[in-house]
């Protein structure tokens, strides 16, 4: 009876470890594969090209040699060496770009403060495949500590999307930054030599020209790409109501000095004309939300080819749950100000950026593809399209030196890097589509490697 029972129990683990085998094998294309297994070379037929810049759809093959984009031809004939994609009609996009992120965000303020640092991280690479999956292979992240989750990403650990940071945000004492208690004392009047949220690295004090000199070179210490600044009030922040300015032009003007150094820039939170005027005059390249600045800043801003980082699911979306009534109401008075900002931006042809800012959880961050419906009252698909892709890539670039990913990006043209999307339908007469990517988005390509596919 023993000896049946030992033939028995191995019969089952065999049938477990082919059953196994069968799932890994089936599971291979939706897994980014090693450098040894990956293919050379990937032919994508029988697909609609949208190549980040034009309004209209190219009936092209697009063939992919490691990880960048090699040939674009009306007809290419496949070699044995080629894996063949074949579209079956579907449109082929470039990856998608969110310009403004918080990857290390997903909780509210104050559990940040009580939840370990290694914690957040997992959070963090959890949320940056998430992101992936919706169809974003690379973000800008304005404000928190992501380093090491993004030398985890590039180095093939965990998916996710290619990540430019700022490091951690610059405030001023009750700048949009603070979320200290009111009786605590900044370092120069005997307060901690390092707060809460300093520790966990998502923003950095400094008040006055030295002090912000030297937040700025810390940020770029750690391997920031640009500096991301606080110089206007906030809808969430504690203490600063929208319509103040932060951050004198002195102050400012040392950051820029010091990001021009470092041959990058700065990115700037503002949201009133008083302090997206200092920005503009002081040399700051990208200005972060702007909800309440008037149609002459916008003209202003497109004059000076300064790009316009908004937002729209922010604001349109419910409020997160982790918002206080004051949040709530300022978040209201921010969205009432953005028909007026989209028009502007519209008329001038300013270089409007696609960017979300979703917070406080990883739940309320699916609503990140929601931002592409709700820009089409001012923007015809294309032209979201191309918010999302191709005009992002260029603010990209002003990192300079400092760029991490040096090449071109947002766009399908040959030398590009092949980040790529295989799309169920056609967004540009539908983009309502990537509001469900995961029934839409077929294939996703970032770096060459196949991390999601779909199709038989």
């Amino acid at each position: 009876m023993t000896a049946y029972k030992t033939i028995g129990e191995n019969l089952v683990i065999r049938i477990l470890a082919l059953c196994l085998s069968i799932v890994v094998s089936s599971a291979l294309f939706a897994m980014p594969v090693s450098a040894e297994e990956k293919l050379s070379q990937v032919l994508f037929t029988n697909v609609s090209v949208f190549n980040g810049k034009d309004d209209d759809l190219a009936n092209v093959d697009v063939l992919i040699e490691g990880n960048k984009i090699a040939k674009i031809a009306t007809s290419i004939n496949p070699s044995k060496e080629m894996a063949v994609i074949d579209g079956g009609g579907r449109t082929l996009t470039p990856g998608f770009i969110d310009a403004h992120t918080h990857l290390q965000w997903n909780m509210g303020v104050t559990e940040h403060f009580y939840s370990p640092i290694d914690y957040q991280a997992s959070l963090a690479l959890v949320e940056a495949e998430n992101t992936l999956m919706r169809g974003f292979t690379t973000i800008r992240d304005v404000g928190g500590s992501v380093f090491g989750v993004k030398r985890a990403i590039d180095e093939g650990h965990f998916p996710g999307p290619r990540i430019y940071s700022s490091g951690a945000a610059i405030s001023m004492t009750t700048g949009h930054g603070d979320f200290r208690t009111p009786s605590t004392s900044p370092r120069m009047m005997g307060g901690p030599s390092e707060t809460e949220a300093e520790h966990v690295g998502l923003v950095i004090f400094a008040d006055g020209v030295p002090e912000v000199l030297a937040a700025s070179r810390m940020q770029f210490r750690k391997g920031a790409h640009f500096l991301k600044i606080f110089v206007g009030g906030a809808v969430s922040g504690m203490y600063d109501p929208l319509d103040i300015a932060e951050y004198s032009l002195e102050e400012l003007q040392a950051a820029v000095g010091e990001a021009e150094r470092w041959n990058t820039y700065v990115a700037v939170h503002t949201y009133t004309d008083t302090s997206t005027r200092m920005a503009i005059e002081a040399g700051v390249k990208s200005l972060e939300h702007n909800n309440l600045i008037n149609e002459e800043t916008v003209k202003l801003a497109a004059e000076k080819g300064v790009f316009i980082s908004t937002q729209a699911a922010l604001f349109m979306n419910p409020a997160p749950p982790s918002f206080t009534p004051a949040q709530v109401e300022r978040q209201q008075q921010a969205k009432e100000g953005l028909d007026r900002l989209m028009r502007a931006s519209k008329k001038y042809n300013a270089k409007v950026l696609f960017g979300t800012d979703m917070v406080a959880s990883i739940e309320s961050k699916r609503a990140q593809v929601t931002e592409f419906t709700l820009r089409s009252g001012w923007f015809s698909n294309a032209e979201i399209l191309k918010q999302a892709t191709s005009v992002n890539a260029e603010a990209l670039e002003l990192s300079g030196p400092r760029n991490p990913y040096p090449g071109k990006l947002g766009v399908i043209e040959e030398g590009a890097y092949a980040d790529l999307l295989l799309i169920n339908g056609n967004p540009i007469a539908d983009i309502e589509i990537l509001t469900n990517p995961e029934d839409n988005l077929a294939l996703i390509m970032k770096d060459g490697k196949i991390y999601k596919n779909t199709i038989e």
